[in-house]
């Protein structure tokens, strides 16, 4: 990827000095919460230098490991870039509508979940493959259908969305994929709701390649191919964060 020019835009200072830690969220999701913030109101735009990890601790009054696991996970969503013996620049902006439909805490917490939904509903989709029943294939088919048919009219849900994703977990043999998938209800459905305002409110391209996603899952589960739909399941699941953290991908 070519280097973006250095830009000189400074990271706002807190109007408060620290984070005020608030329910269920963690310091490190806050300080991610901020510096999105700024990103995606373009205060922060592609191409910025981070100030330095020392700094960011004396700016936030948070210490080094808290600056430490935020860039982490700002660098994990693709937002930013680590150059060795330069810095850590903004390499992506999400919409700015972002922020109408999640406070930015809520995002950084979202896309936390992207991780183990990789691995659980990736290994959920391969075991479906090797093991669903008709009828299961029947229930995958007609919630795939659903879905289908919201987004026609413009009113993709993320129940619509979730009862796909459930079918699926439900058809791999083992009662623990649907009942882990459950426990990340609240997370799962936050970044679902999040993710298909996004959608509804893009250009029609972004839906139909969502539904592109979902019918490649389908095919490799209907012809019981485990590793392809290990793969379209992850691909559909990464490409989803993608879609929210970079606006480009609304274009």
């Amino acid at each position: 990827m070519a280097d973006l020019p250095l830009r000189k835009t400074r990271l706002a200072e807190p109007e408060t000095p620290g984070l005020i830690l608030t329910r269920r969220q963690r310091m490190g999701d806050q300080l991610y919460g901020q510096i999105l913030e700024q990103i995606v109101s373009g205060r922060l735009p592609e191409g910025t230098r981070l100030p330095a990890e020392v700094d960011l601790c004396k700016m936030f009054g948070v210490s080094r490991p808290v600056v430490r696991q935020a860039l982490q996970r700002l660098r994990a969503d693709g937002l930013v870039h680590a150059r060795q013996g330069s810095g850590t620049y903004v390499m992506a902006r999400p919409a700015e509508r972002l922020a109408s439909f999640a406070q930015p805490q809520q995002v950084a917490e979202y896309l936390r979940s992207i991780e183990v939904r990789l691995v659980l509903e990736g290994s959920a989709a391969r075991h479906a493959a090797e093991r669903r029943s008709q009828t299961e294939l029947t229930a995958i088919e007609a919630a795939h259908e659903r879905f289908r048919l919201e987004a026609e009219r413009g009113l993709m849900t993320p129940d619509a969305d979730m009862a796909f994703h459930r079918a699926i977990a439900e058809a791999s043999g083992n009662s623990f994929y649907a009942s882990l998938l459950e426990h990340l209800h609240e997370a799962v459905t936050g970044f679902m709701n999040v993710s298909l305002h996004l959608t509804r409110t893009s250009p029609r391209e972004r839906a139909s390649q969502v539904l592109r996603e979902h019918a490649l899952i389908l095919e490799a589960i209907k012809l019981q191919d485990p590793d392809s739909a290990q793969v379209t399941m992850q691909f559909h699941i990464t490409q989803a964060r993608r879609r929210m953290v970079d606006r480009s991908r609304d274009e």
